[in-house]
């Protein structure tokens, strides 16, 4: 139990007193890059399906 407590309170330490957190602006200069890099990828991935979804379909009905 002792090693639990000690535990605890170096994690708090370090928390609070050796990490670097970033500053509000910085967080959202982040998040902004976040989300245009995922609306990028999924216009990216919706596309490659499109274009296979399109392939399949003239594909399988040359078939019929």
């Amino acid at each position: 139990m002792a090693a639990l407590v000690e535990y605890v309170k170096e994690s708090y330490i370090e928390l609070t007193e050796k990490v670097t957190w970033p500053t509000w602006r910085e967080l959202q200069s982040s998040a902004v890059l976040v989300v245009v890099a995922a609306l990028i990828i999924a216009m990216v991935v919706f596309g490659m399906d499109y274009v296979i979804s399109y392939i399949l379909r003239h594909f399988y009905s040359s078939l019929a």
